[in-house]
């Protein structure tokens, strides 16, 4: 079936079309918090984009460490590809779990533990133990998966009316906990003497501030046992869900290469630890002002397909430019590749939004997208590894970028086609 896009009788507005809530589902509804002070609800709103900034971190800090960490703890090259994959694939395993803890216990006093725990995995990372690393790369990893499944829904829940402030800070403050592990792992280590464990334990601490901050605010909160009012059928079989699943996965597969690798990347072809590590950061910081520009142009189109198709085209042609070009072009090849994956991740999450008929259809497939999604994109990272181990460089990750890229294209052009996904919500009775 077509999708008018340009339909008064939406059921979404687009200013907040990336916020999916994954309670949406709950009887009662979760309601926002009434009768908050101006202050009160600002300590609500910088607590919540705090929140975000620690949701990405764990990823880029081993990146930019990984040469001292193989060297330092004599990690093998298969461990040092295990090691930037395994936190992709416990987003994907564990955030199943985060609706059924948020009715549980509520989405509050969840994010509450995740702080807690990641603070824990994190500070577990610095202990100069390979069982320990690994212990504690897989536990941040669970806990930003329940994360990013539950922020976006209080965010959209508390501040329905600065639905877009608040999705531009969110997506700010994810980007912005990327770009400081990328940009200052390094000078961190340098100033604390060269401690590689140090510099990966201390992002602990912003976790554990945000802990802090976060603990009173929950202890003030009442939290209401709810049940699942509504269910989704025929949604695995459909065809489209699998093609915004598909473009999800391999576009977050280029983006956790990014994340994973391109340090060391650069550090291989003669550019500095610190000024990879700034090169990087200054990539993903693009990538910010990329996810608050592309959804505004994608909802305005008649479809999306042309958009989807070219910020692939982007960002595979800008990490070609990273692995090949003169090095004297890499800070242009940066900001490309920023815009590229940068407009890609907002696109994908938009296009759930666009495809879906309901609110409930919306969540279930963002489940799903996350779920296969991440999964898939757990493998980009791993194969940039074993590339570099069986040919001794990352010359030929080329081949696997390109690859990727393609096939995000090829799933990104059929999942941007005006059409809703055959799935239908069902009210559960009693």
């Amino acid at each position: 079936m077509t999708l008018p896009l340009q339909d008064s009788a939406r059921v979404y507005d687009l200013a907040d079309e990336q916020l999916i809530d994954a309670e949406v589902d709950s009887i009662p509804q979760p309601q926002p918090p009434s009768g908050k002070s101006p202050a009160a609800r600002l300590l609500l709103g910088a607590s919540l984009v705090l929140i975000a900034f620690n949701l990405r971190p764990v990823f880029s800090s081993a990146s930019a460490l990984l040469p001292e960490i193989r060297s330092e703890l004599g990690l093998s090259a298969l461990g040092a590809s295990l090691l930037t994959t395994l936190p992709v694939v416990c987003l994907g395993a564990f955030s199943p779990m985060a609706p059924r803890l948020a009715q549980r216990i509520g989405s509050e006093r969840t994010l509450l533990g995740v702080l807690f725990l990641l603070a824990l995995g994190t500070a577990l990372r610095g202990t100069s133990s390979i069982p320990l690393l690994f212990l504690g790369t897989a536990l941040a990893g669970a806990c930003i998966a329940v994360g990013n499944v539950l922020l976006p829904g209080l965010v959209k829940r508390d501040f329905a009316d600065r639905a877009a402030l608040m999705t531009g800070f969110y997506t700010m403050a994810l980007c912005a906990g990327a770009a400081s592990a990328a940009g200052f792992t390094l000078p961190i280590e340098n100033a604390l003497g060269g401690s590689m464990a140090g510099a990966l334990a201390i992002w602990a601490l912003p976790a554990l501030i945000v802990a802090l901050i976060w603990l009173p605010q929950v202890l003030s909160m009442k939290t209401e046992v709810k049940r699942s009012g509504f269910s989704v059928v025929g949604l695995w079989r459909d065809r489209l869900a699998w093609q915004v699943t598909l473009f999800m996965g391999l576009q977050s597969a280029l983006a956790y290469c990014v994340f994973g690798w391109l340090v060391p990347i650069l550090r291989e072809r003669g550019v500095d630890g610190v000024t990879a590590g700034a090169i990087v950061s200054v990539s993903v910081m693009v990538q910010a002002a990329a996810c608050l520009v592309a959804p505004q142009i994608a909802v305005r189109s008649k479809d999306q397909r042309l958009i989807n198709a070219s910020l692939c085209g982007v960002a595979v042609v800008a990490l070609l430019g990273l692995l090949f070009a003169p090095l004297s072009t890499v800070w242009i090849w940066a900001v490309l590749q920023g815009i590229g994956q940068g407009g890609l991740i907002a696109v994908a999450m938009t296009t759930i939004v666009l495809r879906s008929r309901d609110p409930h259809v919306a969540a279930h497939l963002s489940g799903m997208v996350q779920c296969v999604g991440y999964l898939l994109a757990a493998v980009g990272p791993l194969i940039v590894g074993l590339i570099r181990s069986w040919t001794g460089s990352f010359a030929w990750c080329a081949v696997l970028f390109v690859a990727l890229g393609a096939g995000a294209a090829f799933n990104g052009w059929n999942a941007g086609r005006a059409l809703y996904v055959g799935a239908r919500t069902v009210e559960k009775s009693g």
